[in-house]
């Protein structure tokens, strides 16, 4: 915009207003600037004013006209069409877009030492311990995990650490900035916060050291009584209901309100908290917690529900009306007995307290433990058919809210892929062992301390071989069978906070970083998107050579294919009938309505249909 100096007639007429300048020849203004528009104010250092020209519609049907008045600036530049009004304190050194809203706010300012959150170093998974991420407007779930995971690397820490320093140093502004069509009102304090296009602040009583991600296809709303401090929101996130906030970061639509409080957390894509607390949390994709008694405090969640601290669980949901929770982190029986479920679900490690970091329960994936008295049951694979299970692997993908132009954390939504398969495989293979060294007569076997009952443990290998049938069979619909073109995923797997990727993968990226190849944050971000956008063609390599090692195949011809498909329908029939079963319990416990259970056995009828089409998992 091309400014000029204010003529006489225009100074004249602003101090027919009331309005009053420290020096007049310090404020700038558009070609199309109108004084007429400004009253009351009172101007202090170097000014800039755009244009006035248009109405500006402060409420459903109701227009004002933009203009600046009951106000004290210094060091401001406003953009065209704004409103301002009824600054009870001033607005001091801010940039300020087009087409804005700021009524009834005190104070706004950037001070020396700005930070607008970037660059915090925070805590996760150790409140006390040293700082392991740090904050800034590029971070992921994907780059946040590597930081994590890779902390005692003091090579890689570094090297991470300055990429993010010279990202930081290179987009930081010089003063605080305030997008295009931002609306901020009823709010006592911004301090040093930088806010982004199409953003709404409304009652909010303090916001210090943040960034606000907003954009038009997913704005951010922060709201009645929230104090956030050295924290970034990102975009379609919303921040209501006086919550409390500090030194956290907050991923692409997530909710945080009803007086939830956070302190050295992050925050990643659709997770919703509300009522409870997070202390040095590590809250990966769809994490949830509703409760007032619920505190996630040094643990990493993804695809979770917290419960509350009483029972563990919300309420042990099956087929009633869609909750946002996952698997409940425990549900008490009868019998008095808590129900706990370690799972791989939507390809994500959910983590329930100290126990089930035990690596021996991690090796049976989609397990129950059951407490009775002093003895823990194992019931391995019990999960694999359970109504809860499969309604969580369809309603996932639908309540992924961000918009395709705001999806930063990648988040993979299989529920069967290499990682899981092979902690399937692995848990087969344990239970074929007890079985082989105890015998098959047996009434008990002892895993690890865990008790595993006869009947569980035929159980459970009949689960997870109806698991790998149904992988293979769905796995070979979506490829042709021919041999990979690539040997990259032939080995284990990870999960990166959402991205699914081989391990060998995740170690080129980190050698790539320590050799200097990759010299941006920007770079790191899209190499985790060409590794997704991979995916396919990595699974298949490792799904291939499982296929073979399963079967003993020499060859994947016609015939072999074939019967891989057979064993996959088959398989899933199977599946479908157990988690009919599954179903029919819940329904004779009284806790479902009949035409609910109607419905839901109507739904599972329909799933021949997709026997015959590529879309499964």
């Amino acid at each position: 915009m091309i400014y000029r100096n204010l003529t006489e007639n225009e100074i004249s007429t602003l101090q027919a207003n009331s309005c009053w300048a420290e020096d007049w020849q310090r404020i700038e203004v558009s070609e199309d600037f109108e004084p007429r528009f400004f009253h009351s104010v009172m101007f202090y250092g170097d000014i800039r004013l755009g244009a006035f020209t248009n109405n500006v519609e402060v409420s459903r049907g109701f227009m004002k006209h933009a203009g600046v008045n009951n106000a004290t600036l210094r060091n401001v530049t406003i953009g065209n069409n704004c409103l301002i009004e009824n600054i009870s304190g001033y607005i001091n050194n801010y940039v300020i877009g087009d087409d804005c809203i700021i009524s009834n706010v005190c104070t706004m300012e950037t001070t020396d030492g700005a930070t607008y959150g970037e660059g915090n170093l925070i805590s996760v998974l150790n409140e006390v311990g040293d700082g392991n991420i740090i904050l800034f407007h590029g971070l992921t779930s994907q780059i946040a995990a590597l930081m994590v995971k890779h902390f005692h690397n003091r090579q890689l820490k570094d090297a991470i650490r300055r990429l993010i320093r010279e990202e930081i140093e290179r987009t930081s502004p010089d003063m605080a900035t305030i997008g295009n069509r931002v609306k901020i009102v009823n709010t006592k304090e911004i301090t040093n916060t930088v806010v982004y296009d199409d953003c709404e602040i409304a009652g909010a009583a303090r916001l210090s050291d943040c960034t606000l991600m907003s954009n038009s296809e997913a704005s951010v709303y922060i709201g009645t009584g929230v104090i956030c401090e050295n924290s970034i929101i990102s975009n379609g996130s919303a921040i209501t209901n006086s919550v409390k906030m500090q030194d956290c970061f907050v991923g692409e639509a997530c909710k945080l309100s009803n007086g939830f409080t956070a302190a050295g957390s992050v925050f990643f894509a659709n997770s919703y908290m509300a009522n409870g607390e997070a202390c040095a949390a590590f809250c990966g994709p769809f994490t949830a917690s509703h409760h007032k008694s619920s505190l996630l405090i040094g643990g990493q969640f993804s695809f979770y529900n917290a419960g509350s601290a009483t029972n563990f669980s919300n309420h042990a949901y099956k087929m009633g009306p869609m909750h946002y929770g996952t698997l409940e982190r425990g549900s008490k029986t009868a019998s008095g007995a808590y129900i706990l479920m370690p799972a791989h679900i939507g390809a994500f490690s959910v983590c329930f307290g100290k126990l089930m970091y035990h690596p021996d329960t991690r090796s049976l994936p989609f397990s129950y433990l059951i407490a009775y008295n002093d003895t823990m049951y194992l019931v391995p694979g019990r999960n694999l058919t359970t109504v809860g299970l499969y309604r969580d692997i369809r309603k996932w993908p639908k309540r992924d809210m961000r918009p395709n132009g705001a999806r930063k954390s990648i988040v993979n939504f299989d529920w069967l892929s290499p990682f899981t398969v092979g902690e399937i495989l692995r848990g087969k293979k344990i239970l074929e062992n007890l079985r082989n060294a105890s015998g098959e007569d047996v009434p008990t076997y002892n895993y690890h301390g865990y008790v595993i009952k006869n009947s569980s443990l035929r159980k459970g290998i009949k689960y997870y071989d109806i698991a790998l049938r149904i992988y293979m069979g769905a796995v070979l619909k979506r490829h042709a069978p021919m041999e990979p073109t690539t040997n990259v995923g032939t080995g284990p797997w990870t999960d990166l906070s959402g991205l699914l990727l081989p391990v060998s993968e995740e170690q080129h990226l980190v050698d790539d970083i320590l050799s200097g190849e990759i010299d941006t944050t920007e770079d790191i971000a899209e190499r985790f998107e060409e590794i997704n956008a991979n995916y396919s063609e990595y699974r298949w390599a490792w799904s291939y050579r499982m296929i073979m090692d399963y079967y003993g195949f020499s060859e994947l011809n016609e015939e072999n294919v074939e019967r891989v498909k057979r064993d996959y329908v088959t398989a899933r029939r199977a599946w479908i009938a157990e988690i009919k079963k599954d179903a029919a319990k819940e329904y004779e416990l009284g806790d479902v309505e009949e035409e609910v259970f109607n419905n839901f056995n109507e739904q599972l009828d329909k799933e021949v249909d997709f026997e015959n089409q590529k879309l499964y998992m």
